[in-house]
């Protein structure tokens, strides 16, 4: 895997091996960056589900300010530090080892916000109507929240959120959402 743009653009970094983690393709990652353009500038991203974290590193190196990465698995724990530090990236990123639910319960308790947030769930988790709802609470007013599944089996996300795009690519499908309350205005 490499970095596609940016800083540390060419610059490879590790995916976690196995089957329990799916990283993003490279040219998944670049279509969505582009997709994204001006929105990940000094943006604040949370990558939840981050395994390797490419795609948090992908946005700090485009210039986005801080970013999250939240993993329960201990080896994608480890891999995406290593990653982070391999970049130079490490001083920009806060590390959570634990399941999205405590994730966002500790980032809802210290008021944290995001303008872009990545979830790349394991395929197999269609029912994302919880996930997505706490998501919506540290989403910011015009913030974008990105959702990769396996094409052809869209996710159930929370009403609080509207569908604003979505794409394809081979296996995988890519959704972008907004605050529902947000939109029109």
């Amino acid at each position: 895997m490499r970095i596609i743009g940016g800083s540390a653009r060419g610059r490879t970094i590790e995916a976690p091996k196995g089957m329990d983690t799916r990283p993003t393709l490279d040219r998944v990652r670049e279509n969505l960056f582009n997709i994204l353009q001006r929105r990940v500038f000094d943006a604040s991203v949370l990558d939840l589900f981050a395994g390797s974290g490419a795609l948090a590193l992908e946005a700090i190196s485009r210039g986005a300010q801080r970013a999250v990465l939240c993993d329960m698995d201990a080896q994608a724990h480890r891999i995406e530090k290593a990653n982070a530090q391999k970049l130079g990236f490490e001083e920009k990123c806060t590390f959570l080892h634990c399941d999205w639910k405590q994730a966002l319960t500790r980032l809802q308790a210290q008021h944290a916000s995001f303008d872009l947030i990545f979830l790349d769930p394991p395929y197999r988790m269609h029912d994302l109507r919880e996930v997505t709802a706490l998501c919506a609470q540290v989403l910011t007013d015009s913030g974008c929240m990105i959702v990769e599944y396996e094409r052809g089996t869209p996710p159930e996300v929370s009403e609080k959120l509207v569908l604003t795009d979505g794409r394809g690519y081979g296996i995988a499908g890519l959704n972008f959402y907004g605050h529902a309350d947000s939109q029109g205005s």
